[in-house]
């Protein structure tokens, strides 16, 4: 039970708050949480079984990493329309076939963000629209190739390491 909840920092995207607690032992504690609205994030593949991957820099990890197409949800919009968004935005692709693979949270401890997971086939290109603050190349992988790279810790990002293993089970069952 939450018996107080402080706001230290509200940004554009996340809010810092500072919450006092009952835990269910009954002991009483302080977190820090960070709290964001979600997102969603996209394993596309093609025709030759192919994934698109980005590689994107990002400030926070200090370079590039290796990343699935993905995004902030906005208000009100639901999971699979983000991802049909960013799709479009980040790799200029559109899907006709999608199926969810689940979702994950990043960081319990400190972070409330769900990150939803979808697989896209049956894709087409349309204009991509990247934001100014993203710095990003598309290039695509081989599907196998993209899952020995995740293997090998070449590809270091949590949503997309559960992305891509995630739909490498459903297409095993495939």
């Amino acid at each position: 039970m939450t018996h107080s909840k402080t706001v230290i920092y509200r940004g554009k995207i996340i809010e810092l708050c500072l919450e006092n607690v009952t835990l269910p032992n009954g002991a009483l504690a302080e977190f820090e949480i960070v709290h964001h609205p979600g997102g969603a994030a996209v394993v596309a593949l093609d025709r030759e079984n192919q994934v698109c991957l980005l590689r994107q820099y990002r400030h926070a990890t200090g370079g590039w990493l290796w990343e699935l197409p993905a995004g902030k949800l906005d208000p009100g919009e639901p999971p699979l329309a983000t991802a049909q968004r960013e799709l479009e935005e980040e790799a200029g692709l559109r899907a006709a076939r999608w199926e969810p693979l689940g979702k994950i949270i990043s960081s319990p401890g400190v972070f409330t963000e769900v990150v939803h997971l979808f697989l896209a086939r049956a894709l087409s290109s349309v204009p991509a629209n990247t934001e100014a603050h993203e710095v990003l190349e598309v290039h695509w992988v081989p599907f196998t190739e993209a899952l020995a790279r995740a293997q090998e810790g070449e590809i270091t990002d949590a949503k997309t390491l559960v992305g891509l293993f995630r739909a490498g089970a459903v297409a095993s069952q495939s």
